[in-house]
């Protein structure tokens, strides 16, 4: 059965999440794990980038969570560049506070502005993973 653009049901589906803060990303992965089985979490764009290029990581890869905000290939940039790489994968933006929802146009993109609770992050995973939420 092949998945392109949705997910078939039953099929364990990796959640990315790409967050420079180690504070935050515990938070972020604790409340991730409750519902979902598979969260890994990296420290920026470059680290993510060459993990989506590993073809076993990258066949189940259901989302990426960007909460990367620190200087270098990131916010927009970093989106535009999973976009291009991996096309078929939502991605959800986590707001820093200097950016807005125009800075994430692309189809598949969801943007939530600051501040970001656990429990919404949680569900909008869920409705992006399952396709809904794109």
């Amino acid at each position: 059965m092949t998945c392109q653009g949705r997910w078939a049901i039953g099929v364990m589906r990796t959640i990315l999440l790409v967050d420079d803060d180690p504070l935050q990303a515990f938070v972020r992965v604790s409340a991730l794990e409750k519902r979902f089985n598979d969260v890994v979490r990296v420290a920026d764009a470059a680290e993510a980038l060459c993990l989506i290029e590993e073809p076993t990581f990258s066949s189940r890869l259901g989302l990426v969570i960007s909460g990367h905000h620190r200087p270098g290939l990131g916010g927009p940039e970093f989106v535009a560049e999973l976009q291009t790489r991996k096309p078929n994968v939502p991605v959800l933006v986590l707001g820093n506070g200097n950016e807005n929802a125009a800075d994430y146009g692309e189809p598949g993109v969801r943007f939530m502005p600051k501040p970001t609770h656990s429990d919404e992050m949680v569900e909008i995973a869920g409705e992006m993973m399952s396709g809904n939420g794109r």
